[in-house]
């Protein structure tokens, strides 16, 4: 291992760092990314064994706090309503996700412009719009052109089958005249740059050992590495040093080994999602940067945004052959995803399909809500729901709040003492509203399809993949972190470019417009290099 200097460094190897570095390493410049996770290994996945259900919510569970592995990081959550997901590893949070991957849609760029509230992007979907197309084609998307909802473009493979319950559900919306549309998924369905197709195993959210499932680790990383991009694991960063001017001069880092090592660059771009990039910035306190580096606007932590989630369960008198096929990836409804006041709240929220629960998952599910008793009638009870049921998820677009934040725990620190983030984050009244509205709609189109019974868990807390806006992007130093091309106001050779930089959530999946944004920015930087620091 060599700590020679370096022209750009990235630090977390997840959705962004991965598209990121793909396309810088075309400049020929030394890239280096520190990642404090592992190389994954598919034949280490859950789904490669009988009890995948158990082992999923152990050393593969998607919260830090469940997993404590030696290269998490602890997360102080007692103070939110929901509870933040995250993996560290090469691929980051790809490596456990659905890969649902919808974009944004251009009203979500001009929420201030059309519906009076939060602020409005410096980028659009225009802008965007070629990138969306590169990750596309590197990510292996899976979707059907022509969703009304969108500029017309065509993903580079054909959509996953509805399945059963997805065919009888899509028929429920037929029946109230309302929009669906088939996912477009990261999920390859038939061979695609060396990659065998999805297999219907089904668990799709605790690592795909097929590899149909898209992760970074296996589409961006190995071209990058091709490039001459380095990877290093096993290194955990504590801090961005800075010269005496002002400007990032690299990082310290905790080695494999626990030691502490310094690594110089010209360039330092973070990637380490909503919630770690704030923990870094304010960690990474300063003379020139007393409140904690790029935060003179003081919104370094501030405006956290989750999508929060509702689901809607119903059960059916046939089997749906729930198990076949990847959870969370069949169709979408945006009928109710922009505003409408008289639903008596602001912005709006999408639907989207959700197979049936494993077998173990049914069970706990089923009792934790008393749906499957003790004792007499528990098998009944059981099989009831096994396989008959199929649902729908409510995700809600949240809008920014500067009293939803992350900050620095005084006392709880990860293993290397850095002290860790704490959360304070409540639902607000608006998305409580949408998330009822959506509620008694999802609990209608499921009866429309023929559920013979519905239920609603109203708030799902253990559902915070999303974690955004708490650096976000904007043209006035004042209001915003970075500038509309990820470079932090303050420290002219800083980017961001994870989710982080979200000015509104959307009320969609972020991961495909999170990859945009970071090619996007990555494309800036290469127009710029020559004015890069004036």
């Amino acid at each position: 291992m060599s700590n020679e200097p370096v022209g750009v460094l990235i630090v977390g190897a997840g959705a962004s760092g991965a598209a990121f570095a793909w396309s810088m390493a075309e400049t020929g410049t030394s890239i280096l990314c520190l990642e404090q996770g592992p190389w994954m290994h598919q034949k280490d996945y859950p789904t490669n064994h009988l009890d995948w259900e158990s082992r999923a919510m152990g050393p593969f569970a998607t919260s830090p706090n469940v997993r404590n592995l030696p290269y998490d990081y602890p997360v102080n959550e007692e103070q939110s309503d929901i509870s933040p997901l995250m993996y560290n590893a090469v691929g980051g949070s790809t490596i456990l996700w659905a890969a649902h991957f919808p974009r944004l849609q251009p009203c979500d760029f001009r929420v201030k412009s059309d519906d009076g509230v939060a602020a409005d992007w410096p980028v659009d979907y225009a802008a965007l719009e070629p990138y969306f197309a590169v990750n596309d084609r590197m990510m292996g998307i899976a979707g059907l052109a022509g969703d009304p909802n969108y500029p017309y473009h065509e993903p580079p493979l054909p959509p996953l089958p509805l399945g059963r319950g997805g065919n009888l559900m899509a028929e429920g919306f037929e029946k109230l005249g309302w929009h669906w549309w088939p996912s477009e998924s990261a999920i390859i369905t038939r061979e695609y740059e060396g990659r065998a197709p999805c297999i219907n195993l089904g668990p799709c959210t605790s690592g795909c050992s097929q590899g149909a499932r898209a992760s970074t680790d296996i589409t961006y990383w190995p071209v990058a590495r091709r490039k001459g991009v380095e990877v290093r694991t096993g290194c955990r960063v504590k801090e961005v040093t800075v010269r005496p001017d002002g400007l990032a001069d690299g990082v310290l880092y905790y080695d494999a080994e626990g030691v502490l090592q310094e690594q110089k660059a010209e360039i330092v771009v973070l990637a380490c999602n909503g919630i770690g990039t704030p923990r870094l910035l304010l960690n990474s306190k300063s003379a020139q940067h007393p409140y904690g580096l790029a935060n003179s606007s003081g919104l370094v932590g501030k405006n956290l945004m989750f999508h929060p989630c509702a689901m809607v369960t119903g059960v059916y008198d046939e089997p749906l052959q729930g198990r076949r096929g990847p959870i969370g990836c069949s169709f979408w409804s945006h009928e109710f995803y922009r505003t409408d006041l008289e639903r008596g709240f602001v912005r709006g929220y999408s639907l989207q399909a959700r197979r049936g629960l494993g077998p173990a998952q049914t069970a706990l599910w089923g009792m934790s809500r008393g749906s499957i008793p003790w004792g007499e009638g528990h098998h009944e009870a059981y099989d009831r729901l096994y396989d008959h049921n199929a649902g729908l998820i409510v995700i809600g677009e949240d809008l920014p709040e500067e009293t939803n934040t992350v900050t620095l725990d005084p006392e709880l620190t990860d293993s290397h003492g850095i002290p860790a983030p704490k959360l304070n984050y409540r639902l607000s009244a608006n998305s409580r509203k949408m998330l009822d509205h959506g509620i008694e709609r999802a609990s209608e189109a499921l009866k429309a399809a023929g559920a013979v019974e519905t239920m609603a868990d109203p708030l799902m807390r253990g559902a915070g993949w999303h974690l955004l806006g708490t650096a976000r992007m904007g043209t006035d130093p004042k209001t915003s972190v970075v500038n509309e091309w990820g470079r932090a106001h303050d420290v002219k050779n800083l980017f961001i470019i994870d989710g982080s930089i979200f000015v509104t959530a959307g009320a969609v999946n972020p991961t495909s417009t999170i990859q945009a944004l970071a090619l996007y920015i990555a494309d800036r930087i290469k127009q710029n290099i020559e004015v890069l620091f004036e």
